[in-house]
C-alpha cells in the first residue's frame, strides 16, 4: 500500500489512537517494514539530561506501549528519577513514524515471567551476565557468562530480580506521513477529558 493512497487528517484516523496504531502496525508487518518492533525510547535523569537508545515493543494494551530491560541499567535509573518517556517508531519503508509521550511505570512480576519464558534460553543467561550499563572489559563480561552457563547447566535461568518490563502509558500520539515537498502529514491526538482530542498539526 503507498503512503499517498489514504489522505492522513483527524476525519480519516480511528478515534482511539490505540486502535490506529495498531492498524498502521499491522500495516507495516504486512508491507515488509523491517522490524517494525524498533522504537526508540527517550529518557531524562533528575538533572533533565535526555538520552536515547532503540528498544524493541513487547507488548501493547490499555495499559500502554511495553518493553523489557535491566532494572538496574542507566534507562532505568532514569525513570526511577524521571518516570516519563517518549517514543518513536520510524517505518521508512512506508514513510511513516509515530511518535509517543507519557507517564513510565513498572509491569506487574506476572507480566515479565510470562514474557521471560519466552524469550530463547541464550538470552535468558545473557540477561544474567550482562552488568548492563556498567563498565567492563570482554574477559571480565565472558568469565561472568562461563560462571552463569554453569550455575544453571542443568535448569532454566529464572527470571532475575533485577530485570523487568516498563510500560509507556499514552498522554499523547502523534502520527506522521511523508509527502512530496515535505508538506508532510502530521496528526496529534491527546488526552482530554473523557476522551481525545484529534488535531492536524502543520509539518
Amino acid at each position: 500500500m503507498s503512503f499517498e493512497s489514504v489522505p492522513l487528517d483527524p476525519s480519516s484516523v480511528d478515534p482511539d489512537p490505540l486502535t490506529q496504531f495498531r492498524r498502521w502496525y499491522e500495516e507495516a508487518v504486512a508491507g515488509g517494514v523491517r522490524q517494525p518492533d524498533a522504537m526508540t525510547l527517550a529518557t531524562a535523569d533528575r538533572h533533565g539530561v535526555v538520552t536515547a537508545r532503540t528498544v524493541l515493543l513487547r507488548g501493547l494494551d490499555e495499559r500502554g506501549f511495553a518493553f523489557y530491560t535491566n532494572r538496574e541499567s542507566a534507562k532505568a535509573e532514569q525513570l526511577a528519577a524521571n518516570p516519563r518517556a517518549a517514543l518513536v517508531f520510524h517505518w521508512r519503508e512506508q514513510e511513516r513514524q509515530v511518535r509517543v509521550t507519557g507517564p513510565v511505570s513498572l509491569l506487574p512480576r506476572q507480566d515479565s515471567e510470562r514474557y521471560w519464558a519466552a524469550r530463547p534460553r541464550g538470552h535468558r543467561v545473557a540477561a544474567w551476565a550482562s552488568p548492563q550499563s556498567q563498565s567492563v572489559d570482554a574477559a571480565e563480561l565472558e568469565a561472568r557468562l562461563a560462571s552463569v552457563q554453569a550455575r544453571f547447566a542443568d535448569a532454566d535461568p529464572p527470571l532475575p530480580e533485577f530485570w523487568g518490563g516498563y510500560v509507556v502509558g499514552l498522554a499523547e500520539l502523534e502520527l506522521w506521513q511523508g509527502q512530496p515537498d515535505r508538506l508532510h502529514d502530521r496528526v496529534r491526538y491527546r488526552g482530554a477529558a473523557g476522551g481525545w482530542e484529534i488535531q492536524r498539526l502543520a509539518p
